[in-house]
């Protein structure tokens, strides 16, 4: 009887709610039917946010089976395939009609979805973390050098897209042999031990305890149905997103840079969220850092291949002044992040000092929305200060580079 009682209260209501929260806009979808811009851009945001969660949980049911490191890189990966799919749309525009602005706005998301990664969720993991154990800081072990050292190459090679000034088909298989490389090697990661790893409440432990046919059924159902959502959600809310800007008199890029990551991406935060108040903390900050890693590389190089389909010829990217400014302060904010989980550690500081950074860049974009050259010159500068607080960090911890370098890309991790 309990166990009936917990698989209602932890699989069919939060699956249920998610399904409900749907039917809205599928309704308005398959009516072609509209509630106002600001309407639509909240009814079809929530049906991505359900998708999002919906393949969450079908993810998490696989942790027990496979690796790690690898299962957290593809809950990361999954999770945030709404966000591929909003700026997917908005590539693929730019490509069919380059004179819409569409580039500027794949632009927008790609690095909004960036920055709120590292300015936001990762401080919110370590303050929920003090919050919960009082302990000032997440403590990562040596395996987590192989994170660490593929987000410091994917992030030395987001300067050479900054410095290129486009991203081409190139940089695509660049960044997608790395990321095969990253997957590989969370694959050669030992599997956490069972008495260590308690099992997280929710749809997704209850699918792991299925017998694996139904288990299989269940997860290939709620994939299948939260691609479909996403599908059906991804271009009405992508419009709907730059409508909604311009009846507030909001500039629509800022509006796409900060809201639609804010839905496309709540379910990977939340389910980090749960690792940390389950005192899986580790785990938790794991997962947004390997969200981080496939961000920098499939996430980017994507938006030449949707761009290229949208224009039926190859296409290159390019990046006019503002978003050659974006993706500087980007790639800046990654390098000083990076720099600061070189001690296997991001502390309670760190994040005051990552959120506090992230505070000062949103409101100088948009305290100067209304003069683009301004804001393109603070936030570049903005984005030196980033710079010169990693080179000091680099400087301070450059003797543990060697040791990392070797955990990460030698045979096999030595666990602590």
């Amino acid at each position: 009887m309990t166990r009936a009682h917990n698989a209602v209260r932890e699989f069919v209501i939060p699956v249920g709610v998610a399904a409900l929260a749907v039917v809205p806009a599928l309704f308005l979808r398959v009516t072609g039917g509209s509630v106002g811009a600001l309407g639509d851009m909240t009814l079809f945001g929530v049906a991505i946010l359900a998708a999002g969660f919906l393949l969450s949980w079908g993810a998490e049911a696989a942790e027990k089976y496979v690796s790690t490191g690898f299962v957290l890189a593809i809950v990361a990966l999954i999770t945030v395939l709404p966000e591929y799919a909003v700026d997917f749309y908005y590539a693929y525009r730019a490509g069919h009609d380059p004179t819409s602005g569409y580039v500027a706005y794949a632009a927008a998301n790609m690095t909004g979805a960036n920055r709120l990664l590292i300015g936001l969720a990762w401080p919110l993991l370590v303050g929920l973390h003090w919050w919960r154990s009082r302990q000032r800081g997440i403590a990562l072990q040596s395996e987590n050098a192989v994170e660490i050292g593929f987000l410091a190459l994917a992030s030395l090679y987001a300067f050479v897209i900054v410095l290129k000034g486009s991203i081409g088909l190139i940089d695509f298989v660049a960044l997608l042999v790395l990321y095969g490389f990253y997957l590989r090697r969370t694959l050669q990661l030992p599997r956490a031990d069972e008495d260590e790893e308690e099992e997280e409440p929710g749809p997704g432990a209850i699918i792991a305890s299925m017998s694996p046919g139904l288990r299989w059924t269940v997860m290939g159902l709620m994939a299948a149905t939260a691609m479909v959502l996403i599908v059906l959600s991804a271009e009405p809310f992508a419009e709907s997103l730059i409508q909604a800007g311009r009846s507030l008199g909001i500039d629509e890029f800022l509006l796409i840079q900060w809201l639609a990551p804010l839905a496309s991406e709540a379910p990977e935060v939340v389910v980090a969220i749960l690792f940390v108040l389950d005192g899986r903390a580790r785990a938790g900050l794991t997962m947004v850092i390997s969200d981080k890693i496939n961000q920098w590389t499939l996430l980017v190089g994507m938006l030449p291949i949707a761009m290229s389909i949208g224009a039926h010829s190859l296409s290159t990217l390019p990046l006019d002044a503002r978003q050659h400014e974006e993706f500087f302060l980007t790639a800046a904010q990654s390098l000083f992040a990076l720099a600061l989980l070189l001690p296997l550690r991001l502390s309670l500081w760190s994040a005051v000092a990552l959120v506090s950074l992230f505070v000062i860049q949103l409101a100088l974009a948009f305290f100067y929305q209304a003069t683009p050259e301004r804001e393109i010159a603070v936030l570049t500068a903005l984005a030196w200060v980033y710079l010169a607080l990693a080179v000091i960090l680099l400087v301070w911890h450059a003797r543990r580079v060697p040791a990392l370098a070797r955990a990460a890309f030698g045979t096999v991790p030595q666990a602590e």
